[in-house]
């Protein structure tokens, strides 16, 4: 019965990087590759939220050690935040994290590039010019 605890410590040891890091990184470049900007949006949404649960879990580490089941609470967490088919990265990102934003930015939400005739500098800065990106 040893073994088999020995084991199952392992999937667990496993399961976290996997679940949290390799296969987000995967689809994260699939949805670059992809033209589509839904699944662009689950990906950004992750990272952000990923991030903040990094923060967070660094700032409260202290706390969170004592509890036992937290490491399987956090990768069942991240596995619905994860998986194509709960898509919670951007479920919590629309009903959570852009209601704030949108609450503490005045209304400038998405505007913090843009010069006053509308247009977006950054855009227009960071976007090659006819001809720059072909070979030399």
């Amino acid at each position: 019965m040893g073994h088999f605890w020995t084991f199952l410590n392992h999937v667990q040891s496993l399961s976290g990087p996997t679940v949290m890091l390799l296969y987000p990184l995967y689809a994260s470049v699939q949805a670059i590759e992809n033209p589509s900007k839904v699944d662009d949006e689950q990906w950004l949404a992750y990272w952000i939220l990923y991030s903040f649960l990094t923060l967070m879990e660094m700032m409260l580490e202290p706390l969170l050690e004592r509890i036992p089941i937290w490491y399987t609470v956090k990768v069942a967490f991240v596995a619905w935040l994860v998986l194509p088919q709960f898509r919670g990265a951007s479920f919590i990102y629309e009903r959570i994290v852009r209601e704030q934003l949108k609450k503490y930015s005045g209304g400038r939400l998405g505007k913090a590039h843009q010069s006053p005739q509308g247009k977006n500098k950054f855009i227009g800065f960071i976007t090659p010019k006819k001809g720059e990106h072909e070979a030399h």
